[in-house]
Formats: structure tokens, C-alpha cells, sequence
């Protein structure tokens, strides 16, 4: 990522030295047990890295949006890819729901607790029956005096598993479609609330992935984020930077497994050479590089317009696509310069490899950023 200040230079030395202290020496043993640990979220707190653009009052270093997406590219870069989507989400999701949202007392009671790494947390939306379409959502919260009877159940739940706050989307007026859905800060240690068994995935095998159910779970009328029956549309606010996220990961785990394949391609040797000198490898490092170029600009355009808040749906929609279906690309074409030796899990770019696999799944799949894209141009 360009960065042309020293302050963002200072803060990637410090990210690259705690990566390279705190997580290199543990991650391959994370992956082989498919969670992360909980306590490196407290690490990650102790040194600085979590919520780092939020206000200082609540104890964050009130840093730029700019070193946000500084960190998720150097972990994605580095091929850390479960603990990137983590991080997004507990700080580049749902921390901003809560500081653009959120009343005084909630953001005194959450945000602290999340910079130091106290509190984990996770986003709920997603359901069995329901992920894009929010008219489907079945997870309803019913007032009764000062409380919300919260039931139902949300599924594929990053950091699910360690959570300790969960912003959870659920129809408080079931007859009024998206204008019916409001969100809400939901405290995991209330009764009416559990998990279901770690989801094994593909790839990302170091982030907990789980289903989540509430059941007749009583939460305070006051955890209420934002107004009832806005739901919908604090997503729609929220959305463009959770996928300049997903498309700041993208961008960087191409350079890191174009960075691989280039490093592998001068040591190997075929035919008495190494194979970086044969045609078809050079030209095959130098679509990706042109490809990742490309994305990289976009992104870059992008993020400024984030910074002016001009950054629209549509546009974020497009950088999702473009960033993540890129990244699959790449991913596989430098797995392909490896050989054999890239379909084992001795070599890291096997994991960019399955790592990549979701990201034009979830925050909104390929498909539904064109839907998003199309609407812009022809309308719905």
C-alpha cells in the first residue's frame, strides 16, 4: 500500500515486528488446530493494533482510517489470512457501527473493552435461510417493557466462537420488510444465548467460524444501536468500508503469493535453469503484477474517496468484485508455478490458495456485487 507520511512508516515497522514476534512463530500450530487462541486478542490490544482509528477518549490511539487498512494488508500479505478477516471484522466492522452509531453509553461500555481486546467481537446477519436477502431473516426482537425477546439463529459467524459481543440484525416489526430490521448490541454472557460447534472450513482455519442461537434471550431495551427499523440502512452506511476491507485483503494476499511465486521461481531449477527464465513464467508473473496494479490503483482511489465520505455502494460493490475475483486469479496462477510442491500444505502459498476461496463469498457475494453495479447503470 502507498503510504507517503512517516507516522504510517512507523506503524508498519510496529506491525511488522509484532507479526513477526507475536504470530509467525504460533500460526502454522493455529491453523493445524483451526482456532486462534483467545488471548492473542489481548495481545493484539497490549501492543496497540486494535480499533486503532477510534476516538482516543475510549483509549485508542485515534490513528487514521489509513493505518486500519495498513495492518489488514500487512497480515494479509503475509499470508494471515484467518486472523485479517478477525481483525476486519472486530475493527473494521463492527467497531464503526458502534462509534457512528451507538449512544455515549454504549460506546464508553464497548469500545474500551474492544482496543484492549477484553471484548471480542462478531456481526450476526447471516442465516441459514437468509444471507443476502434481508427480507428473508427469520431472527425477530420483540419489546417487552424495558427488554427485546431476542430468538433465532445466525450461521458462518466469524469470531463466533470467542465473541463477546455480537451486533445482531433482527426484524423487530416482521411486516415491514427492510424497514422493519433494527440491530443490536448483544451481550454473550446473558442467558438465552450459545454456540453451536466450531464451523470447519476450507481455508482461513485460524479464524473461529460458528452458528449462533438465541433463545428467548432477554437483552436491555438499551441495546438497542441506533433507531428501530433502521436497520437496513445503518447497513447500507456501514457497507463500503467493510468492503474496502475484503478489497484491501484481496490486493495485499495477491502481492504476498506473487511475492512467493517470484522468490520460488529463481530458486527452483528444471532443464538447467531456474525457471524464472523460461517465457512462460515471466509472462505469467507479469499478468498478475499488471493485475494486481490495476486493483491497486482502484483501491487507492477508492480509500480517498472513503476519507471525503464519497465513496458510494455501488462503488464499493465494484471494488469488491474487481479486488476479490483478481485475487483468485493471481492466487492460482502463482500456486501453478509451484508445481506439486504448491498442492501441499509444506508450502505457504497453499493457504493463500484456500484462504482466497471466500473472499468473493462473503460481504457480499460476486454475484450480488453485480447485481449492485447493474442497478447503478440500467436500475433494478
Amino acid at each position: 500500500m502507498t503510504v507517503d507520511n512517516d507516522e504510517l512508516e512507523l506503524f508498519r515497522d510496529m506491525v511488522l515486528r509484532f507479526l513477526q514476534q507475536e504470530i509467525e512463530p504460533h500460526f502454522e500450530e493455529w491453523e493445524k488446530n483451526h482456532i486462534m487462541p483467545r488471548e492473542v486478542w489481548n495481545t493484539m490490544g497490549q501492543a496497540g493494533l486494535l480499533c486503532v482509528d477510534m476516538p482516543e477518549e475510549y483509549g485508542s490511539a485515534g490513528a487514521s482510517f489509513d493505518v486500519v487498512q495498513l495492518i489488514q494488508w500487512e497480515m494479509s500479505r503475509l499470508g494471515y489470512g484467518g486472523l485479517g478477516t478477525g481483525y476486519n471484522i472486530h475493527a473494521n466492522i463492527v467497531a464503526p457501527y458502534i462509534n457512528n452509531i451507538g449512544t455515549e453509553e454504549q460506546k464508553a461500555k464497548w469500545l474500551p473493552k474492544m482496543i484492549t481486546g477484553e471484548a471480542v467481537a462478531a456481526i450476526g446477519m447471516t442465516e441459514p435461510n437468509a444471507g443476502s436477502d434481508l427480507a428473508a431473516l427469520r431472527t425477530t426482537a420483540v419489546k417487552e417493557g424495558d427488554h427485546y425477546i431476542l430468538n433465532g439463529s445466525k450461521v458462518f459467524i466469524t469470531n463466533g466462537i470467542h465473541a463477546d459481543l455480537v451486533i445482531v440484525c433482527a426484524k423487530t416489526d416482521p411486516k415491514a420488510g427492510a424497514k422493519g430490521i433494527s440491530l443490536f448490541l448483544v451481550d454473550t454472557a446473558l442467558p438465552g444465548y450459545s454456540t453451536g460447534k466450531k464451523i470447519e472450513k476450507i481455508g482461513q482455519h485460524s479464524s473461529d467460524t460458528a452458528e449462533l442461537f438465541f433463545s428467548d434471550m432477554r437483552i436491555p431495551a438499551d441495546a438497542l444501536l441506533g433507531e428501530e427499523g433502521k436497520g437496513f440502512v445503518y447497513m447500507m452506511e456501514e457497507l463500503p468500508r467493510e468492503r474496502l476491507g475484503c478489497a484491501t485483503q484481496a490486493v495485499a494476499s495477491a502481492v504476498g503469493a506473487m511475492d512467493l511465486a517470484a522468490a520460488y521461481t529463481q530458486e527452483r531449477q528444471a532443464f538447467g535453469q531456474s525457471i524464472s527464465k523460461f517465457q512462460n513464467t515471466r509472462f505469467k508473473l507479469a499478468e498478475v503484477k499488471t493485475e494486481i496494479e490495476l486493483c491497486k490503483a482502484l483501491l487507492e482511489k477508492d480509500i480517498e474517496l472513503f476519507r471525503h465520505g464519497k465513496l458510494e455502494v455501488a462503488d464499493a460493490a465494484l471494488l469488491k468484485l474487481a479486488t476479490t475475483e483478481m485475487q483468485l486469479r493471481a492466487v492460482n496462477e502463482c500456486l501453478q508455478l509451484f508445481g506439486g510442491y504448491g498442492y501441499t500444505m509444506e508450502y505457504p502459498i497453499s493457504r493463500f490458495y484456500v484462504d482466497a476461496r471466500i473472499q468473493t463469498i462473503y460481504a457480499g457475494s460476486s454475484e450480488i456485487m453485480k447485481e449492485v453495479i447493474a442497478r447503478g447503470i440500467v436500475g433494478r
